[in-house]
């Protein structure tokens, strides 16, 4: 089998119809979808699953388990996976009716280890956007020959993964912890030995609002240091810290400095959580801002970065409040 679709599911009634049936319109068939009740507690979404397992046999498995998380979940489905390549769908969001099609067709050119692509983000109510998760390369490549990929944006959602990858690194997803996509794909990005770059959307993501910027999660945002934690000894472990220098600095900038920071920093700039950043950024990337491939920075991120080091949270939530409109 070519594709395992797995998809967690925990408390999505709603949204979990649309996406499942996005993946069976595709017109493919080599491919299997592998539901995974995350314990849900909702009293639909279990039925709902079996009911789709019920109506396509010999399409659709169910796993029902207590709950471990979304990382937890998507172990799961990968482990039951039998397929060469496992495509992590989350369960309130949808793909293209090409998808399958164009990663098919991707395969059989070139049989890489990752497959990467864009998305479309949207609020489901008519308005979004194309993201670009990384850039566009016309071969095959590796991290080595294009490190700058070590800081694409590392949604698993946004690419499919051989299922070898896993299998031969034991490699998974943390459970129960945010930040589970970082400590996972960024791994797998310097084991690859070979990365595909598709420059279409075939994935559609609902934009909910985030739960960690809501002030009684502000908290959570603490673990985006036990995932750079995690990646520096797995990085060093591996023999690699010294030749990813640059780009994991980069990648703690793009997540500890312009997203963890300025999420606190617009909630409560005078939350202790800031100062456990900077010293974070102090001890592990000394002088970050000299970082050269900082230079390729949007304007904006350029002038967060300069109010951050200098502790002017205040004027980080200053600055958003006028470009929000508030």
């Amino acid at each position: 089998m070519r594709l395992s679709v797995v998809i967690p599911v925990y408390n999505v009634a709603q949204y979990l119809g649309k996406c499942i049936d996005s993946v069976l319109t595709n017109e493919y068939d080599d491919y299997e979808i592998i539901l995974v009740d995350d314990g849900a507690t909702d009293g639909v979404c279990p039925e709902l699953c079996d009911r789709y397992a019920a109506q396509h046999p010999d399409r659709i498995r169910v796993i029902h388990q207590a709950n471990q998380g979304l990382g937890g979940a998507r172990n799961t489905g990968l482990d039951a996976a039998t397929g060469e390549y496992v495509f992590f769908v989350d369960s309130d969001d949808t793909l293209v009716p090409t998808a399958l099609q164009v990663l098919d067709e991707q395969i059989e050119k070139t049989h890489a280890d990752i497959y990467s692509f864009n998305l479309y983000s949207h609020d489901g109510n008519g308005h979004g956007n194309e993201v670009q998760v990384s850039g566009y390369y016309p071969e095959p490549f590796t991290l080595k020959q294009h490190p700058e990929f070590l800081y694409a944006l590392p949604a698993a959602c946004a690419r499919i993964w051989k299922r070898s990858l896993f299998l031969q690194s034991g490699i998974r997803f943390p459970s129960r912890v945010l930040y589970e996509d970082i400590r996972t794909s960024v791994k797998l990005f310097a084991l690859a030995d070979s990365i595909v770059t598709i420059p279409q959307a075939l994935y559609e993501y609902l934009a909910r609002p985030g739960s960690i910027m809501r002030s009684d999660n502000l908290q959570r945002n603490r673990e985006i240091l036990d995932a750079f934690n995690d990646l520096n000894s797995w990085f060093v472990r591996q023999g690699l810290k010294e030749q990813y220098a640059q780009q994991l600095c980069r990648l703690a900038v793009d997540h500890i400095v312009l997203a963890a920071t300025v999420r606190v920093a617009r909630l409560n700039p005078k939350s202790e959580l800031l100062k456990e950043f900077e010293q974070f950024m102090q001890c592990n990337f000394p002088r970050y801002w000299e970082n050269p491939i900082i230079g390729d920075l949007p304007v904006l991120h350029k002038v967060l970065l300069v109010l951050i080091r200098h502790r002017q949270y205040g004027l980080v939530k200053l600055l958003f409040r006028l470009k929000d409109g508030q």
